[in-house]
């Protein structure tokens, strides 16, 4: 049963980065300036001693995947960089010699009880929750896959076939997957362009009237600049979920200075997705939104193309959150909850018609996740999580192989620009933006592809 491109963890080491950032970002109620990139770097070797050097990437996100109201930011920081260091451990006495996929299935077999040990060795009142866990594990996921195909000089996605894998997806998932295999559900060649999402933070200014002081430092700092310098044509709108008024005004403000800066252009044709960061008390709150808005602006009703989860992260301590009704309005996609196929399962009953999945989730995760939201015929998007550099390459790469997925987010080049200069030069066509997307078909080499 065992492949020749098989490989095995020679060494694993992992440092991290702060990134500060040039605007603040608000969202779930906090504020963000700064971030710190989890990196991370393996060397693998093949059965026959072929090796390959991988690497991974991903901010920490402490404040997304683990908002809590008993452990603090920087301690939920602390904890996560300590996990990635006891994963990064665990995969340097790692004796498997398999394919990544399931090096990391029988490594993340550990995380549950590393999160009960290292909670209590820090003396935290919660565990780290699941969503911490694989975020903070993402850039080991992505190192192995990265090296897997390095060392066997082929680009990662084109080693998820019967080929290259022993199991097939019925090993991870479930029956409805016999005979099915990863390839069937990526590309052979990453898509030439993908359309990408600017975010429009709470804080973020519309208009020239809401600039309190002028950053200058070369970047657009209105929506209407963005707009124009990058050809944008995929707005994200980040919404508070608690205030209904405020939030029907800002989408009508983001559609008056859309409207004008897209008709100065001569475009006529453009869209939204909305994020309310889970905060909406209930469906009825999201239904009343939409209401609303097609009552006051049909343009901006239309150009919703889909909502992000809108209520508590926790799908079964809330199951009365139905989102039935809001998705056959527009397609809802599951965010938070997202982390696993049973958490997949659980939200379709719960009303959910779509995934969003995130290179920040793992590797190993967004593969089997996109499996199964193409098997079930759920809408699909991928999002980010203000990465950027290597972490943004490879949330690119995802989007552009998992078929069904028409868009990618990324807002690093706003908030934390700084890492992408390094590799700007080499991938021109991922980072400096005219026509509203990027060329992913830069993504084509070995390994991840970049």
């Amino acid at each position: 049963m065992a492949k020749s491109t098989d490989i095995k963890i020679v060494e694993a080491k992992f440092s991290t980065e702060q990134v500060p950032f040039r605007t603040p970002l608000k969202f779930g109620g906090r504020v963000m300036d700064s971030s710190v990139l989890l990196n991370v770097e393996v060397i693998v070797e093949t059965r026959s001693g072929k090796q390959g050097i991988g690497i991974g990437s991903m901010p920490a996100g402490n404040i997304w995947a683990w908002p809590s109201s008993v452990v603090s930011p920087e301690d939920a920081l602390k904890a996560m960089i300590e996990f990635l260091e006891e994963a990064v451990e665990i995969a340097n006495i790692c004796p498997e010699i398999a394919h990544p996929i399931d090096l990391m299935y029988h490594i993340s077999a550990e995380y549950h009880f590393m999160a009960k040990k290292i909670a209590k060795k820090l003396g935290l009142a919660e565990e780290i929750p699941e969503l911490a866990q694989l975020v903070a594990s993402s850039p080991l996921d992505a190192a192995i896959h990265d090296g897997f195909g390095r060392a066997n000089h082929i680009n990662s996605y084109n080693g998820l076939s019967s080929e290259y894998m022993i199991h097939d997806l019925t090993e991870y998932l479930d029956d409805q997957f016999a005979g099915e295999y990863l390839d069937q559900y990526t590309l052979r060649d990453p898509k030439p362009t993908l359309p990408l999402y600017h975010l429009v933070g709470a804080l973020d200014p519309i208009t020239e009237a809401d600039v309190a002081e002028r950053i200058d430092d070369g970047l657009p700092e209105t929506l209407g600049e963005w707009i124009k310098a990058d050809g944008l044509t995929h707005l994200k709108i980040k919404l508070s979920g608690d205030n209904l008024d405020w939030d029907i005004s800002r989408v009508i403000a983001v559609e008056n200075e859309a409207a004008k800066a897209q008709a100065e252009r001569g475009q006529d044709t453009w869209c939204y997705s909305l994020d309310f960061n889970e905060k909406c008390e209930n469906v009825d709150y999201v239904l009343d939104f939409l209401n609303k808005v097609r009552e006051q602006s049909p343009a901006a009703f239309d150009r919703v193309q889909y909502i992000e989860q809108p209520t508590n992260r926790d799908l079964k301590a809330n199951p009365e959150n139905k989102m039935h009704e809001a998705a056959k309005i527009k397609p809802v996609v599951i965010d938070e909850s997202l982390v696993d196929y049973e958490s997949l399962l659980l939200s379709r009953d719960l009303g959910y018609s779509g995934v969003a999945l995130k290179a920040c989730k793992g590797q190993t995760e967004s593969l089997f996740l996109g499996a199964a939201a193409q098997k079930f015929d759920m809408f699909l998007c991928v999002q980010d999580l203000t990465c950027c550099g290597y972490s943004f390459l490879h949330s690119a790469s995802l989007a552009a192989r998992i078929p069904t997925v028409a868009a990618i987010e990324g807002n690093g080049r706003q908030y934390c620009p700084g890492p992408n200069k390094k590799w700007s030069r080499s991938y021109p066509g991922m980072f400096k933006l005219t026509d509203g997307t990027v060329k992913t078909g830069e993504l084509n080499g070995d390994g991840l592809g970049f």
